[in-house]
């Protein structure tokens, strides 16, 4: 991976991916791999179009089919491949799907959360666990930007998810000394996101169609946008930190550009990149959507010595071109 180091703790470390066929999820196995880590991960659903799936990745790592609900089964997988890292990702993410189907995100973001927690508290080789929270966590507040010391406070399904999910990987770590750190990372883009409704490939895709991008709320939404290689990079510069340290047990870190983009000019400049003007098909439909976020990455700063690799610019030109490519795959 251009522009990221590989630090020998990964060489052939037995490591446990849930949710690597999401966006995250594929860069960081990609990235694990590139480490030479022994990549195991568990798989829900097929999405041959995921980068796991629909590349080279798959050759590279151990694939186990199952759900992240069932802790009998996730026992045993760490048990049996000898797991030392896990690498907790799977949730439901979409924030309308959630609106819909509250019950199934509960599932999967707090079942499936406590399920994967107590499988590692009984399992004696996992020496370390990331968590990956989220900025909706901390749910809507007056004051910003959130900090870790901002409490969560979610409010509508998802973000409720995330916050009980994040208070569960606090409770295993005090109660029961289990070295899980968590991350909470702002809105992440990057290419391989194959949820169009989401704004950025939603908007890429539009724009290399020749069609108007489609903004489902009013526009005004602000966002911390967060480059998937930045949020790889750091999850793993985490997992390295925890590693032996018994004072993060519990500990929860933002990771962020520290910038505060409304949807409107996220949209402004892909169109601006890919040098092209067309007027936007505002739809104002999103509801229980929080107005205003943005992170304060300074305790990740100081502590973890972590700075992002790339700009807001310089990922949204990597994002474009890896568009490119994929939707003109599509049209081959």
């Amino acid at each position: 991976m251009e522009g990221v180091g590989v630090t020998s703790f990964w060489r052939d470390r037995p490591t446990f991916v849930t949710g690597a066929t999401g966006l995250v999820g594929g860069w960081l196995t990609r990235r694990l791999v590139e480490s030479e880590a022994s990549v195991v991960c568990l798989v829900r659903d097929w999405v041959p179009r995921s980068a796991l799936l629909g590349g080279d990745l798959m050759a590279k790592v151990t694939i186990v089919r199952g759900d992240v609900r069932d802790q009998a089964a996730l026992e045993r997988m760490l048990g049996e491949y000898e797991i030392d890292t896990v690498m907790h990702l799977a949730a439901q993410t979409i924030v309308p799907i959630a609106n819909r189907n509250p019950v199934s995100t509960f599932e999967s973001n707090i079942g499936g959360t406590w399920s994967l927690l107590e499988a590692c508290r009984r399992s004696p080789a996992v020496k370390q666990v990331v968590f990956a929270s989220s900025d909706k966590a901390y749910g809507e507040c007056d004051q910003l930007p959130y900090d870790e010391t901002t409490p969560l406070r979610g409010s509508h399904p998802y973000d409720v998810s995330k916050s009980c999910g994040d208070l569960i990987a606090q409770s295993y770590a005090c109660s029961y000394g289990l070295p899980v750190a968590i991350t909470r990372c702002g809105n992440f883009y990057g290419g391989g996101d194959l949820n169009w409704n989401r704004i950025v490939p939603g908007t890429i895709r539009s724009v290399l169609r020749g069609e108007r991008p489609v903004i489902r709320s009013d526009g005004t939404l602000i966002r911390d946008y967060f480059y998937v290689e930045d949020g790889a990079a750091a999850y793993m510069l985490l997992a390295e930190r925890l590693a032996g340290s018994a004072a993060m047990h519990g500990a929860a870190f933002n990771f962020s550009n520290e910038l505060q983009i409304t949807v409107r000019e996220i949209v402004e400049k892909i169109l601006t990149q890919m040098g092209k003007a067309l007027d936007f098909d505002v739809r104002d439909e999103a509801t229980n959507e929080i107005p205003h976020q943005y992170l304060s990455a300074k305790r990740a700063r100081e502590q973890l010595g972590w700075q992002p690799l790339f700009t807001l610019d310089e990922g949204m030109k990597r994002t474009i071109e890896w568009y490119r490519t994929f939707v003109g795959s599509e049209n081959d």
